[in-house]
């Protein structure tokens, strides 16, 4: 029997606040273990929380980048549980009134289609502590750093109307796109800024029922979490095939053997409204100053890049993938590089250099200036192609401007006709075969002879007059 499948996602992303949810405790939980820590995120016996304001506003923006709806009156619960991670006993989280309702995000499908897809709610809630096994000693023991315990957290849930690993994969990447944009988070599934766990089921085509659902934890990058659908699915259709219940649990998934398996019942503990944390009502110019604060977010920079820089749609959508990149794209064309040429060469020489010297913006040596000197020079012919990726690679390790180093290492073009042609002489007299295939109709020699005239020039001649002068000859 045939069946699709059915997916919903909640995605845990932790605020980058200076302080924890409700103390002022840095919140840096990779700090030596049990350092940031005070009575209230060690949730000692009368010590009050008090909602950080600088934790509501940025939670608040991460919606509004969601397009949810922000409520007026939002409020904490007590979501009761005990582990050892959580020695108070629950858990302040938005069970009953969250933040935000709603919200959208479009994505493309694997066909290039747009597709829209929904959330449910957006919720605060505190993080618990870290547990950390220790298994090398005689007697293996688990031991608790609070560092984690109270740093901010929202809840992102979605709709379950993903079909698809595809759906999923790039859901994450848009949320984590337009959240970063607020600066709010960082959104790292590998550091572990952002997490996700998906909820799967399967039905008939056609259907709408939902069905058992199982949960998938335990996936620390996107491609995990694709990875972990797609073989849940599987499973869930080879149980089902077989005559096998779908039992409502929670798996792990493995990422070395590829598998999920099973790790707990799913349990869902009460969730009681909380004393001691205060109703939270915001009010329209409160939200009116959020909004403002709002950036110009990726979809906006994308018509706008199409509209002002004449930017191929993909090439738009790769300029405004990251704020950092499009904020570094618009500086190098506001110091007067070509926008096309600085968009291209972007895409298929500095972030493929940046990967190779595992650098990104931020910490390279490639500033707005440099690259628009070195984008100039190629845009009036100063330079060719390949002395340009040349001066890139310098400019990762040597000080000076793109226009110093060309002089610096020699790597000026050559554009003088008068020794270009003294070039093209030689090699039309070494290269008599690939002459006499292209006088026998086959023109592309001229491309064997152009490399060759390359070659001898060091790469420094200007392949445009080379090819010129070379047709010229042969004709």
């Amino acid at each position: 029997m045939k069946y699709e499948a059915v997916i919903g996602l909640e995605i845990h992303i932790q605020l980058n606040s200076a302080t924890k949810m409700f103390c002022d405790c840095a919140n840096s939980p990779g700090d030596d273990p049990n350092t940031n820590v005070c009575p209230v995120c060690l949730w000692m016996p009368g010590a009050l929380p008090v909602l950080s304001e600088k934790v509501l506003e940025k939670a608040t923006l991460a919606c509004l980048s969601l397009n949810c709806e922000i409520q007026e009156q939002s409020a904490f619960d007590q979501k009761v549980y005990y582990y050892p991670d959580l020695p108070k006993g629950f858990q302040l989280s938005q069970a009953h009134k969250p933040l935000a309702r709603g919200g959208w995000l479009e994505i493309q499908d694997k066909q290039g289609n747009p597709k829209k897809l929904r959330l449910h709610h957006v919720h605060m809630e505190e993080d618990v502590a870290k547990l950390v096994h220790e298994t090398d000693g005689r007697v293996p023991v688990s031991l608790v750093d609070f560092n984690r315990a109270g740093t901010p957290l929202i809840e992102v849930v979605t709709e379950p109307e993903f079909g698809s690993p595809h759906d999923a994969m790039e859901f994450l990447k848009a949320v984590r796109n337009q959240v970063r944009y607020t600066g709010s988070a960082e959104c790292s599934m590998e550091s572990g800024t952002m997490r996700c766990d998906a909820n799967i089921s399967i039905r008939p085509p056609g259907t709408d029922q939902l069905n058992t659902k199982v949960e998938v934890k335990n996936m620390n990058s996107i491609h995990h979490v694709g990875d972990a659908i797609a073989y849940e699915i599987k499973r869930q259709i080879d149980s089902l095939n077989n005559n096998e219940p779908i039992v409502l649990h929670t798996r792990l998934w493995d990422p070395e053997k590829r598998v999920t398996t099973a790790m707990r019942a799913k349990f869902e503990g009460p969730c009681i409204p909380d004393p001691s944390v205060p109703l939270i009502n915001l009010t329209e110019p409160w939200l009116e100053k959020m909004k403002s604060l709002l950036p110009e977010m990726p979809g906006q920079k994308v018509n706008r890049f199409v509209r002002d820089y004449s930017l191929i749609h993909d090439e738009a959508v790769l300029m405004a993938s990251d704020r950092g990149l499009s904020e570094f794209f618009e500086a190098v064309v506001n110091l007067g590089a070509p926008a096309r040429m600085a968009a291209g060469w972007t895409a298929t020489q500095l972030l493929p250099s940046l990967k190779a010297h595992d650098r990104t913006l931020a910490d390279s040596a490639i500033t707005p200036q440099r690259f628009a000197g070195l984008i100039r020079m190629l845009e009036k012919n100063e330079i060719n192609s390949n002395s340009a990726k040349s001066v890139l690679e310098k400019l990762f390790d040597t000080n000076g401007t793109a226009e110093e180093i060309v002089e610096k290492f020699g790597f000026k073009q050559v554009s003088d006709t008068a020794e270009l042609a003294k070039i093209v002489d030689k090699i039309l007299a070494d290269n008599v075969s690939a002459v006499e295939n292209y006088k026998n109709g086959n023109k592309k020699s001229i491309g064997f002879l152009v490399g060759q005239a390359m070659k001898a020039s060091k790469g420094k001649a200007n392949p445009k007059l080379i090819q010129e002068i070379l047709k010229e000859q042969l004709a």
